[in-house]
């Protein structure tokens, strides 16, 4: 059964109707009676679903990043190499973080390396993946697999989903923040190509741990920023009734983060959002990779190298 937000009630309610008449054609044998109402219905269903998703406010936005029926991290690396993936795990220091995937595959004939944030697809397997955020051995890992990469000489692709990095006391007592920093320092030395897609929540620290890229790039409908919007307003107006003012004023939409030359492109999402298509995201998101690929791996190690540090390095605003 799908899902719907609340911003979404009129396309729900046009396709139930949808519904109930392909049900009544169905048990009274009257198609070519309603042919033409269902036709109807589905040009309303699209013309309604592009005007809502045509006009979403950034706070809403962020609710589709969050929409149960999106795909996860796991979907995106099955479906991009088409089954032809290997799971790697464990930091070698302290335990498999679930939190954190990676493992080797295949787009094609081209060998990457996937690393990236995995969200449980229903209440265990949320419990089990740690609602995405990792602990610091989840960032250790992904520094080993991407050193592995290195090694290998295999291009790296991240996918960026998670509300934050675990914020727990064991989290800060095995060096939480040490893991993150340690991840920025060694990605933007990285001698292979790196390429990062952001395909839901992007929050703070724990998103930027695997979000040093050549390539960083925003699915269409989700948002990268320092802090979510409930916790903007939990700290501003000790209170999370104003979240989506702290939304707007996050300029956390991809729209935002491209015309603020913080990251490198916008992948276009299927109409009603990733979740309403999965199969077409998927194979969007793999010619955008394949693409930069191509792109990147044309360029010698040293000035890849020198134009991710030169790009970072440019990022804000500094008065001296």
């Amino acid at each position: 059964m799908a899902n719907y937000l609340d911003f979404e009630e009129p396309i729900k309610e046009l396709k139930e109707q949808l519904d109930k008449t392909l049900e009544l054609a169905e048990s009274e044998k009257i198609k070519g009676d309603v042919s033409k109402r269902v036709k109807e219905l589905e040009k309303l269903i699209k013309t309604t679903t592009k005007e809502i998703y045509s006009g979403l406010t950034p706070w809403q936005r962020v609710q589709v990043s969050r929409h149960p029926d999106r795909p996860y991290t796991l979907s995106y690396i099955e479906e991009v190499t088409g089954g032809n993936f290997i799971e790697l795990h464990g930091d070698r220091t302290v335990k498999d973080d679930k939190a954190m995937v990676g493992g080797m595959g295949m787009i094609g004939d081209q060998s990457v390396m996937f690393v990236g944030q995995q969200k449980g697809v229903n209440t265990k397997m949320r419990q089990f993946r740690n609602f995405g955020m990792a602990n610091p051995e989840g960032y250790r890992k992904a520094l080993r697999l991407m050193k592995l990469a290195e090694k290998f000489n295999m291009p790296v692709v991240t996918f960026i989903d998670t509300p934050g990095a675990f914020p727990g006391l064991e989290a800060e007592e095995r060096g939480q923040g040490e893991a993150i920093a340690r991840n920025l320092f060694e990605m933007i030395k990285l001698k292979v190509p790196i390429i990062c897609v952001v395909i839901g929540e992007g929050a703070s620290g724990g998103a930027l741990g695997i979000g040093l890229g050549d390539k960083v790039l925003m699915l269409e409908n989700t948002w990268y920023s320092v802090i979510s919007p409930e916790s903007c307003s939990s700290i501003l107006w000790r209170s999370w009734d104003h979240k989506q003012e702290a939304a707007s004023a996050l300029k956390l939409t991809s729209e935002d983060m491209l015309k603020n030359k913080l990251i490198d492109g916008i992948i276009k999402e299927p109409l009603g959002g990733a979740h309403a298509n999965s199969e077409e995201m998927f194979n969007t998101v793999r010619e955008e990779i394949l693409k930069h690929i191509e792109k990147l791996s044309a360029l010698a190690p040293e000035k890849r190298v020198d134009q991710r540090i030169k790009k970072f390095g440019s990022m804000g605003v500094v008065n001296s």
